[in-house]
């Protein structure tokens, strides 16, 4: 058994820097600079997290059989440290202005991203349940810390609720999984489910209520009535994280076990999985298409991705497994350049309604394209990174002979184009006076063009350019996902 413990500094820097934050936050009046220090020290915690991270990515070990450290630990750790780093420099405007208790709002963001790091490397099934609760328990309280807003709290007690009935489902289902396996090691499981013919039911019955309990952690219908009440609820931060770090934690955590101990047992669930990835796009896209809020719209929309994702489930292979690899950077990429333009425009007119983006591309040109490439790219339009990601996943699919499913995930995509474009035309069409084109050419009232914070230009910049540059040269995210992948089908 190796107990190298340096195995997991990436981890303990993680959880360490949450403690400093916490610990910063308490003592802020004896520090000059105060709360202002609180994101900068959650951005150097997650850096140095996602550097020491991505430097063990050539390791392949384990750590007391529990937890891996390999190329797809490694992918996934990049991945979360990217996404906080992000979240937290293009928000920490809308954070000091709307959060009362910011040094518990970013240490629950660094234990959150802790749990989510356990979850992709776990080797065992009670290292994985304790990495969902560590992320779970971390998002409760930041989805309910808008004091001020009465939505924060209804959407928090929603969500713990729901979440504590789909975690005991969860733990109920690894039961039975551990009664069918003998053991609560992937390696061991997967050995052992190759001669389980005396307990099917047992082993079937558990599958079930694990698919349950994974599907709610990543807001697959019909286990995604918490997340447009969430989304809408949370703190604009909190909502792009639970878009971005949780759905990718979830599927990391999808991947480690159908590839690895449920694969011998694929004919008792892939069905399953291909039926929660039809209702999930289309029922994602179709109520999408009636959402005037647009965190309820992004929330519908994450639902729908999550369907294009579970294809690559559904036909489990390094092949699949690298392709939703590669369209989940492509999502993050995208998404978080969506929900950093929200961010920044709520700064600016402290509005969540789609309506109130009209005349966006008067007042503030660059941010509306920044939206309009994001949406775009959420849709599937060719140059950009959604585009390419999803071509290859789609590909994959069909592949595996999910022609039918993939047809599908096609006619979806195009019905999301309209949603998408209703958000275009506010920002386009209809100008800052609330007339619209072509009846009239300009507005009758000229309104002042106005500018993001030097924080916020950053982060939608640099996001931008990397929807375009995936969208265009795909190749280095292609090999970090081949290279998880492998290492995934290796273990």
């Amino acid at each position: 058994m190796n107990l190298d413990y340096s195995l997991l500094v990436p981890e303990f820097l993680l959880a360490l820097a949450g403690v400093v934050v916490l610990l910063a936050d308490t003592f802020r009046g004896e520090l000059k600079s105060g709360r202002q220090l609180l994101p900068w020290l959650t951005v150097f915690g997650a850096a140095l997290y996602g550097a020491t991270g991505a430097a063990a990515g050539s390791m392949t070990s384990e750590f007391a059989g529990i937890f891996a450290v390999d190329a797809f630990t490694a992918f996934f750790r990049v991945l979360f440290a990217v996404t906080l780093v992000v979240v937290v420099v293009g928000s920490h405007e809308y954070v000091s202005k709307n959060i009362r208790h910011q040094g518990e709002f970013y240490t629950m963001l660094l234990f959150a991203t802790v749990g989510a790091s356990f979850m992709a490397g776990a080797r065992e099934l009670l290292t994985a349940y304790v990495g969902i609760e560590l992320l779970s328990f971390s998002l409760y309280v930041a989805v309910s810390l808008a004091k001020s807003d009465s939505r924060s709290g209804e959407a928090g007690l929603k969500y713990v609720l729901l979440g504590g009935l789909a975690s005991a489902t969860l733990l109920y289902g690894l039961s039975l999984v551990y009664g069918a396996g003998g053991s609560t090691s992937y390696v061991e499981i997967a050995k052992n489910l190759e001669h389980v013919e005396g307990l099917r039911m047992p082993l079937v019955l558990g599958l079930v209520m694990v698919i349950a309990g994974v599907g709610f952690k990543a807001s697959a219908v019909p286990f995604h009535m918490w997340t447009p009440d969430a989304y809408e609820g949370a703190p604009l931060p909190v909502t792009a994280i639970l878009s971005a770090t949780s759905k990718a934690a979830a599927f990391a955590l999808i991947l480690r076990l159908f590839s690895g101990p449920f694969l011998p047992v694929i004919g008792e669930w892939r069905t399953t999985i291909a039926i929660l990835s039809l209702s999930t796009m289309v029922v994602g896209n179709l109520i999408a298409l009636q959402q005037t809020n647009i965190k309820r719209l992004l929330a519908y929309s994450s639902i729908a991705q999550v369907g294009y994702m579970l294809m690559a489930v559904v036909t489990m292979s390094d092949v699949s497994a690298s392709a939703l690899l590669l369209h989940m950077g492509g999502y993050l990429v995208t998404n978080l350049a969506v929900f950093m333009g929200v961010i920044a425009f709520y700064n600016h007119s402290n509005t969540e309604e789609i309506s109130g983006l009209h005349g966006l591309a008067e007042t503030n040109p660059f941010l509306a394209m920044v939206l309009a490439a994001g949406l775009l790219s959420l849709s599937g339009m060719p140059l950009l990174a959604g585009f390419t990601t999803k071509f290859i996943l789609f590909q994959a699919a069909a592949s595996g002979g999910y022609l039918w499913l993939v047809t599908l995930a096609v006619i979806m995509s195009t019905i999301s184009l309209f949603y998408y474009l209703k958000v275009i035309r506010q920002m386009y069409v209809v100008l800052p006076d609330g007339s619209q084109l072509p009846y009239a050419t300009e507005p009758s009232v000229r309104q002042e063009r106005w500018s993001m914070s030097p924080s916020s230009t950053l982060v939608v910049s640099v996001l931008f350019l990397g929807i375009v540059v995936v969208g265009l040269y795909v190749a280095p995210l292609a090999v970090a996902a081949d290279n998880a992948a492998r290492a995934l089908f290796k273990a």
